[in-house]
């Protein structure tokens, strides 16, 4: 069996058992490394090897943590909240509150949307804009699977099509390592090819908001850090967004996370609304709410490079491709499930794409794919397995978030849900792009 496939498997298993998330990771990637023939010394090795990769993303989520918490006690976060408080409807009407939901949803779709091509924050937003919003969720009985499933729809689509922002840095190493492996292909192309990868999320999308979460859910109005009332003024309001504007700036200045949060800090220490005895506690808060994600991601980062090491990864994809034959649907079809292993047990469909590259462009080249349908196999197999995985930031931000008062379960409330809503529809929607352009 392929060390890849087993230790997949097992960390999701492990996952769906409710245990947690990093000792899934670690056992994972124990199973993964013995699979593949490596002694215990040298997984363990590999693994704590692996660790650095990820320290400055950990550092980045953590020191995120604490804009988040910085920036709500300038009260900004309590304006927007009584500002949709507002839009509930004060006699309750069903009517009222049916607008309230579909304004809230489309407002953190938008903000989602934003933060990938328009405002390429990613993750950042998540825990400024969400805790403060978890008791408006709570009066209007949204089930907060249904924002997860917003929220990674926001943080996955518009890079897979828009070729701006993160997008612009996905489709580039799309066609740089399409060229590499010996098919040439226009970058204007890409989103027309991913087109209707892309229309498979849109209809888990609309099955999330209309089908599979339309119903009210009950939460307990319990107390958050982010949202214990702040009282905001004109100066707090205009400092938080100078705070925002600067962070953003420092971010694609600099090109680094950790100086963006940095830059805001410092402004919101600027503007007065953290006391210095009251700065330590504070941020130190905020990132604990941040420190699951980065330890996940340490823990990520050690189980791909022993998945790494194992070089079954590579094998993986030679296997699927000396099993496909001259067959072009069932070659479609095992490309797509491939790259959704790979990029679950890699992490990161933007690293997913040099390794299943270099086997998929021949052999669609072999099996008669067009270019355009070439990309859409190459692009939406490195996308697959973004959402839906335990250890992706398009799933671990949206559970930041939503569990700020540990009333949502990260694999129960969002993976399972972002996987069946959106590696589905891409696999069905892949393979008939891959078959029809």
């Amino acid at each position: 069996m392929n060390a890849v496939v087993i230790a997949v498997l097992a960390m999701l298993i492990l996952s769906l058992l409710r245990v947690n998330v990093v000792l899934a990771l670690i056992a994972g990637a124990l199973i993964g490394g013995l699979t593949g023939g490596l002694s215990i010394e040298k997984t363990i090795e590999v693994f704590t090897g692996g660790l650095g990769g990820s320290a400055e993303v950990a550092l980045s989520y953590a020191l995120l943590g604490g804009f988040a918490v910085a920036i709500s006690k300038t009260g900004l976060p309590n304006l927007m909240v009584d500002w949709i408080v507002g839009m509930i409807g004060k006699n309750g009407e069903s009517k009222a509150k049916t607008y309230s939901k579909a304004i809230i949803v489309i407002l953190i779709l938008m903000m989602a949307i934003f933060s990938q091509n328009l405002i390429p924050i990613h993750i950042a937003f998540i825990p400024i804009l969400i805790p403060p919003l978890l008791i408006v969720f709570n009066e209007l009985k949204i089930d907060r699977r249904l924002i997860a499933s917003v929220l990674t729809f926001g943080l996955t689509a518009p890079y897979i099509l828009l070729p701006v922002g993160f997008g612009g840095i996905f489709h580039d190493i799309l066609a740089t390592n399409m060229a590499d492996s010996g098919m040439e292909i226009d970058m204007g192309d890409i989103p027309a090819a991913m087109l209707l990868p892309v229309a498979g999320l849109v209809v888990g999308l609309l099955i999330a908001i209309f089908v599979s979460y339309r119903k009210p859910r009950i939460y307990q109005d319990h107390q958050v850090v982010q949202v214990e009332k702040s009282e905001y003024s004109k100066m707090g309001i205009i400092f938080s967004i100078v705070a925002i504007v600067a962070a953003l700036a420092a971010q694609l200045y600099f090109g680094s996370m950790i100086i963006g949060a940095l830059a805001g800090i410092l402004v919101v220490y600027a503007s007065g609304a953290i006391k210095w005895r009251e700065a330590d506690n504070l941020l130190t808060e905020g990132m604990k709410m941040m420190a699951f994600i980065g330890f996940v991601m340490l823990a990520a980062f050690g189980f791909a490079d022993v998945l790494k090491e194992t070089g079954h990864v590579e094998t993986l994809v030679a296997q699927a491709a000396d099993a496909i034959g001259n067959n072009k649907g069932l070659g479609a079809l095992a490309m797509l499930v491939v790259g959704l292993l790979v990029t679950m047990g890699i992490g990161s469909s933007f690293s997913t794409i040099p390794i299943i590259a270099t086997i998929f462009v021949p052999l669609s080249l072999q099996l008669g794919f067009s270019p355009m349908a070439t990309i859409a196999i190459v692009g939406t197999a490195a996308a697959l397995g973004d959402a839906g995985s335990p250890a992706s930031d398009s799933t671990l931000g949206p559970t930041a978030g939503l569990n700020a008062d540990t009333q949502h379960n990260h694999i129960w409330d969002t993976v399972v849900p972002t996987f069946v809503h959106y590696n589905i529809p891409l696999i069905i929607f892949g393979w008939i792009a891959a078959m029809v352009l």
